[in-house]
């Protein structure tokens, strides 16, 4: 495995847009400080969104980790690029024919996949830690380390999409085809299912049990929107008669769903690679 990564460390390190793109997602992924100095001063209306629980314990891992999760098209595009480049560099045949077989050279940019996946979540918690430490209002042991499941959703669900980008990658070949194509799906599964939502079976849960075995979709639906759990939000829906008292918590049949398709985009990347003619 450590050969492997070795291998796709030494490609990332020779582009120049590679890295650029990572430095620029962690640079994001620390921004998520800078919502602490986010204050609204509107004459008699203050409002200071540090003050409002954000990143109280335990909390925070919901609020951060589905923040995070905006910004992984940053890296969605070093995976692609990755891909693209095999091709266009001719790196791809050259490994092949120094000896790396189809097999380890689709686990090489799985294991690129989850090391990134896995850094990004230990950068997430680490960030976590330290607003927690400065803001939250609970600081005893048990409810610091309590919801971490959100980190291991947020994982699996970078774990799933850039094994989505990798899989549009090996079967595009370019780069910018592939990004697109992801968006173009993104925009399918959405207008299909409010379709169904809103038009074909309104007022059930058809939907919604049908598209949380859609790819994106399942991916979205690991961590839900954590902003209805805010006491504020809640006492400004109870004054206009809104109930926004919605269940949230990590699922395990929906992370299961998400680590399917995972499975299915790796294996699809491996089935293109061997039977396509190089």
């Amino acid at each position: 495995m450590l050969r492997l990564l070795n291998i796709e460390i030494h490609k990332l390190k020779n582009s120049r847009a590679s890295i650029v793109l990572i430095i620029t997602y962690f640079a994001l992924l620390t921004s998520i400080a800078l919502i602490a100095a986010i204050k609204f001063d509107i004459g008699p209306i203050q409002f200071h969104l540090a003050e409002q629980g954000i990143f109280n314990f335990p909390y925070i891992w919901h609020f951060n980790t589905f923040i995070a999760a905006f910004f992984k098209l940053f890296l969605l595009l070093v995976i692609v690029s990755m891909m693209a480049n095999e091709y266009s560099n001719k790196t791809l045949k050259q490994n092949l024919i120094d000896g790396l077989s189809k097999k380890e050279f689709i686990l090489s940019k799985f294991y690129t996949v989850v090391l990134f996946a896995l850094i990004s979540t230990v950068f997430v918690f680490i960030v976590s830690i330290v607003l927690g430490m400065i803001y939250s209002d609970y600081n005893e042991i048990s409810i610091i380390f309590s919801d971490l499941e959100y980190l291991v959703a947020f994982f699996v669900k970078l774990m799933g999409f850039f094994s989505f980008g990798l899989f549009l990658g090996m079967l595009i070949k370019r780069s910018a085809f592939a990004v697109g194509a992801m968006l173009i799906w993104f925009f399918a599964e959405t207008i299909g299912y409010n379709i169904l939502k809103w038009n074909v079976f309104k007022g059930t849960d058809i939907a919604d049990n049908i598209f949380q075995f859609a790819p994106l979709k399942a991916m979205w639906n690991l961590i839900d929107e954590p902003f209805s759990r805010l006491n504020a939000v809640r006492t400004l829906a109870n004054q206009i008669g809104e109930d926004i008292s919605a269940e949230h918590g990590v699922e395990l049949y929906e992370i299961l769903i998400v680590l399917g398709w995972t499975f299915i985009f790796i294996y699809g990347s491996y089935y293109l690679l061997k039977v396509r003619d190089l």
